[in-house]
C-alpha cells in the first residue's frame, strides 16, 4: 500500500510541476477536504477560492476520506494542503491510535485551526436518549481507523461501553444518513462543523435527535483527552431542534506540506485570516475564524510562513519539531519568557480583527480514491 502511494504521489507531483506555472504563473496545489456531505468539503472549496485569489498559488479543493488520507496524502507529495482533526493530527504526529501502524509523520506543519468540530450524536429512535442506550444497538462509528471512529470509541469507553457492547458499523456520513432513514441503523456519530449537511437533510426530511455527551461522562473525557473541550450547539442549529445540546468538539485544522516556502505559506495564511469576514458571508463556519482558535491546541509545529503572519500580529507560535505541542505566547510573554525562563509557562493568545474583501465564488473538485468512503 505504501509503495503504491508512493507510486502514486510521483505522478501527482510530476503532473503539479508541469502545471505550476498556468495561471499567470501561480503555483497548482491540492487541498484535501472530506466528504461531500460534511463541512470539510463545502468551506475547503470557500477557503481555496480565497487562497486563489490573494496568493501566488492556484488552490483546488478535493474530496477525500478525511483526515488521515490527507495527511498520508501531503506526506506521499499528492496533496499540499488538507484539513485535519487537531486530534488526528496529534496522532500523525506522535504515531498513536489511527496512525500507530504506520508510524509518526512529521512530513506537514499546521497553518491553524479554523473551527471547531463537533462530536454529535444522532438518532431517530425515541427510546435512545443517552449514550448509555446505545448498548446492543446497530450504531455507526465512522470508516475504521477515521478520526470519527476513534471520537466515537473515546465517548463509548468513558460511558463504560466496548466494541462488544454494540454492534458497529463503519459509515460514511452520507452512508450513515441514508441507513438511519432506511432503519438499518439506530444511531450515528458524526464530527463535523454544526449544522452539518448530513443531519440537517435528515432532520428536514425524517426528524433526528441528538444525544447530549455532558455532565460526568463529558468531565471524565476531558479529563483523559485533552485536545477535547466543551461545546454547546445552540437551540435551532437544525430543524425540529428546540434544545441546545451539550457535546464535546475538536478542531478543524488546515496542514501543509513542510516543503512549501515560507513565503507561500504566509500568503495563504494571510488569504484566510486577512478576510475572515467575507469567508463568513458564504459559509457559517467563517464566523470562528479567530486568532486564538488559530493558533491554540496544536500538538504539531507551525509552518514558518504562517508563524510570521501571527507574529505581525502579536502571536508566537511554535515551528520546532523539539517543542511540538507548546501552547502559543503573545509576544508581550515572548519577551518576558527572553528574559526570565521561569516565564515559560504564560502562553495566553490574543485575537486580531479581520479585514474586509469581495467576494468570491466556492471552487471545489470531487478526488474520493475508489474503496475509500469520504468522511472527515
Amino acid at each position: 500500500m505504501k509503495l503504491f502511494r508512493r507510486i502514486c504521489a510521483v505522478l501527482v507531483t510530476a503532473t503539479v510541476a508541469l502545471t505550476a506555472s498556468g495561471c499567470g504563473g501561480q503555483t497548482r496545489m491540492m487541498f484535501g477536504t472530506g466528504g461531500t456531505a460534511g463541512t470539510y468539503y463545502s468551506y475547503g472549496g470557500v477557503i481555496a477560492q480565497y487562497m486563489s485569489t490573494y496568493s501566488d498559488a492556484k488552490v483546488t479543493a478535493v474530496s477525500t476520506g478525511g483526515s488521515k488520507v490527507n495527511i498520508q496524502s501531503i506526506q506521499d507529495g499528492d496533496f499540499q494542503l488538507g484539513f485535519a482533526q487537531s486530534d488526528v493530527l496529534a496522532y500523525a504526529w506522535n504515531g498513536t491510535k489511527s496512525f500507530e501502524k504506520d508510524g509518526p509523520t512529521h512530513d506537514f506543519r499546521v497553518l491553524g485551526g479554523l473551527y471547531a468540530e463537533t462530536v454529535q450524536l444522532i438518532t431517530m429512535k425515541d427510546s435512545i436518549k443517552t449514550v448509555a442506550d446505545l448498548k446492543g444497538k446497530n450504531v455507526s462509528i465512522g470508516e475504521a481507523g477515521s478520526g470519527v471512529y476513534f471520537n466515537a470509541m473515546d465517548v463509548l469507553n468513558a460511558a463504560g461501553i466496548t466494541i462488544n457492547d454494540i454492534k458497529p458499523q463503519y459509515q460514511s456520513f452520507e452512508d450513515s444518513k441514508e441507513s438511519l432513514k432506511d432503519g438499518k441503523i439506530d444511531a450515528a456519530f458524526i464530527v463535523a462543523g454544526a449544522p452539518t449537511t448530513a443531519i440537517t437533510e435528515l432532520a428536514t426530511t425524517n426528524g433526528v435527535h441528538l444525544i447530549n455527551i455532558d455532565g460526568d461522562l463529558r468531565d471524565k473525557i476531558l479529563k483523559e483527552d485533552p485536545y477535547y473541550t466543551a461545546l454547546q450547539i445552540p437551540a435551532n442549529t437544525y430543524p425540529k431542534q428546540t434544545d441546545p445540546v451539550d457535546t464535546i468538539t475538536v478542531k478543524a485544522t488546515v496542514l501543509v506540506s513542510a516543503s512549501l516556502s515560507d513565503d507561500l505559506v504566509y500568503q495563504l495564511t494571510a488569504a484566510v485570516f486577512d478576510h475572515a469576514d467575507d469567508i463568513a458571508k458564504e459559509n457559517a463556519k467563517g464566523a470562528e475564524l479567530n486568532l486564538k482558535t488559530a493558533t491554540e491546541g496544536m500538538e504539531a509545529p507551525f509552518h514558518k510562513g504562517a508563524a510570521r503572519y501571527y507574529k505581525e500580529h502579536g502571536i508566537i507560535v511554535n515551528t520546532s519539531e523539539d517543542e511540538a505541542g507548546t501552547e502559543p505566547k503573545t509576544e508581550q510573554d515572548a519577551d518576558v519568557y527572553s528574559a526570565d525562563s521561569d516565564a515559560a509557562g504564560d502562553t495566553q493568545s490574543s485575537a486580531a480583527a479581520a479585514s474586509s474583501m469581495p467576494d468570491v465564488s466556492d471552487s471545489t473538485a470531487q478526488n474520493t480514491p475508489a474503496g475509500q468512503t469520504a468522511q472527515e
